[in-house]
């Protein structure tokens, strides 16, 4: 049997204690929905072995062509910057993540500890909620997109009742 190098046995270390982590795992937080096809962007937490949102990123985003054949696909650079995107910034103090969308969807989010879940909370029809999902309705008018309006689906915070808004932007 041969022996490896030590040079070798060094190097293999190295890059298995630099190597990215495959232990994250992911919990749904919310999606959106359009009128223009089936498919969504879908928003998850990452949670890291410890369980706890993962510092660096703590909530992706990414397509579910389910008008297709339920393919997964990245956003583009222009979805992230201006449509779907958003700014996640992990605060280990509270375990929290506030979000900032890319498009002004008139209100706050932040991913949030419920229990043994996390969950996206934000405030639909006045009162604290957890976001489920936000259908919006839209046109193309030349190179332009025109939002109609946007409908937020969700669970009151504290009874669990449902809780629903509709707004024109």
């Amino acid at each position: 049997m041969k022996r490896l190098s030590p040079y070798l046995a060094l190097a293999l270390i190295c890059i298995s204690m630099t190597a990215p982590s495959d232990t994250l795992r992911h919990e749904p937080l919310f999606k959106i929905e359009r009128s223009k096809n089936a498919n969504i962007v879908q928003y998850d937490a990452q949670i890291g072995p410890d369980g706890k949102l993962d510092s660096i990123e703590p909530v992706i985003a990414y397509w579910v062509r389910l008008a297709d054949e339920g393919q997964i696909k990245q956003l583009t650079w222009l979805q992230r910057t201006f449509a779907f995107g958003f700014k996640a910034r992990y605060d280990p103090i509270t375990d929290s993540a506030p979000m900032e969308m890319a498009v002004d969807i008139e209100r706050e989010f932040a991913v949030v500890r419920d229990g043994d879940v996390y969950r996206a909370k934000t405030t639909i029809d006045g009162a604290a909620s957890f976001l489920d999902k936000i259908f919006i309705s839209s046109r193309k008018k030349g190179f332009f997109i025109t939002v109609d309006y946007v409908d937020i689906y969700g669970k009151d915070a504290i009874t669990g009742e449902e809780r629903f808004e509709h707004f024109v932007p």
